[in-house]
């Protein structure tokens, strides 16, 4: 069982992966270091949940399209 992400996570994460899903990847370490030149994100912890959202989504995408 994972963590529950909160409507506003998922709003704003699905917002930066409709605008930018090409330039991110399914690697969490990347999406974390390239989140602050695509988003204004206040916390540590928030860009920590939202890459690693983007990450999941992104790897769900490459999945589908196989």
């Amino acid at each position: 069982m994972g963590r529950i992400k909160t409507v506003p996570i998922k709003s704003k994460t699905f917002d930066i992966f409709e605008k930018h899903g090409d330039i991110l990847s399914d690697k969490y370490e990347e999406n974390k270091a390239k989140l602050p030149t695509l988003a204004t994100i206040k916390s540590k912890k928030l860009r920590n949940v939202v890459s690693g959202y983007i990450t999941r989504l992104h790897k769900r995408r490459s999945k589908e399209d196989q």
